[in-house]
């Protein structure tokens, strides 16, 4: 192994230019509010004009702590799971702790793997998506008490922490806005059900509201697809090519909205005149896609932030706050209009 370079500072340097012991340096770095704010102030001066990076390794050595928090995403492909990270991220470091990321391409046992890999590096909490993990997983994790929080589900198992919404719930008011319009030809283009809690809720989500109406979700209308824009363009030539044609298209997420819109719009059909779409999570590009996309708004930001807050109090041993529902809206924008001859 490389030696450690002998140009970088140390404790002792930091101590000598700020005129303190190294314990008073350490005290002031790992337990800041143990020490005077004048003191605190030379030795965090020091700490900059030096550029001294405390070793990470000796520290959580020494305070029995990583400082660290796990986040398992399926996917960082998706934008939704992007801004997941960006909250997640921030609310962490407000709390002086650090995230790792690592992601399962939506598969259990990558899933169990990649979890397994952050707990030997010594995460002090984990933050999963959905609640669908193999058995063995969640009794891996409660033999070792470490705390975990299941966001963009809810509600969740008995002995879980969630904080997310009802996927079934909140897809159907897409489908009783379509009902509204006129529509009686719905069809859905879904993400991949298999492995994916949250896809398979809002499948049934869509068949439930159907069903409330006295209508079915007819095999024809109905095409998983994996969340890409190929896919997507491929999954609305499927369903546009049943007979008779849908007049309205409820899509599992907004990357398959956008890639349905996109092929629509390629094979000269008009958004919403011959068929309208609706997206689900509300991404930045939907207000500015042309039409704008009517989609269900998820409010990522503060989801995230209360996983953070969760996970942040286990970790600190402080009273946890308790599982959170949040609401998921419908935006109605220009990509949904009234079913043709209505």
């Amino acid at each position: 192994m490389p030696s450690k370079d002998p140009g970088l500072p140390n404790i002792e340097d930091v101590a000598r230019a700020a005129g303190v012991s190294t314990a008073t340096v350490s005290r002031a770095l790992n337990n800041p509010d143990a020490v005077r704010e004048a003191l605190r102030q030379r030795v965090t001066d020091a700490v900059a004009r030096l550029g001294y990076v405390p070793h990470a390794g000796a520290r959580a050595l020494k305070l029995q702590r990583s400082g660290t928090v796990g986040a398992i995403f399926p996917t960082i492909d998706n934008a939704i799971f992007a801004q997941a990270i960006d909250a997640l991220q921030r609310r962490l470091a407000e709390a002086g702790m650090q995230l790792l990321i690592a992601t399962s391409g939506y598969d259990s046992q990558t899933e169990m793997r990649q979890a397994t890999n952050l707990v030997a590096r010594g995460v002090e909490g984990l933050a999963l998506c959905g609640v669908g993990q193999r058995p063995e997983l969640l009794q891996f994790l409660r033999q070792r008490e470490l705390p975990t929080v299941h966001a963009m589900i809810w509600p969740g198992p008995p002995d879980a922490v969630c904080v997310g919404f009802d996927n079934a719930r909140a897809i159907a008011q897409a489908v009783r806005y379509l009902l509204d319009l006129g529509h009686r030809r719905i069809a859905m283009l879904a993400g991949v059900t298999r492995g994916n809690d949250r896809a398979a809720a809002r499948a049934v989500g869509v068949r439930g509201a159907l069903k409330q109406a006295g209508l079915e979700l007819a095999p024809r209308y109905f095409v998983e697809r994996r969340y890409d824009l190929a896919e997507a363009r491929e999954g609305l030539r499927t369903l546009m090519r049943a007979r008779p044609a849908p007049t309205a298209i409820v899509c599992g997420n907004d990357v398959l909205a956008f890639g349905a819109l996109l092929e629509a719009q390629a094979i000269g059909l008009r958004v919403p005149q011959d068929v309208s779409i609706v997206g689900f999570d509300d991404l930045e590009l939907a207000r500015h896609i042309h039409p704008a996309l009517t989609t269900l708004h998820v409010p990522t930001e503060r989801m995230w932030r209360a996983v953070a807050d969760r996970l942040v109090a286990a970790i600190e041993r402080r009273s946890v706050p308790p599982p959170i529902e949040v609401e998921v809206e419908l935006v109605v924008r220009e990509s949904t209009g009234p079913a043709p001859g209505v």
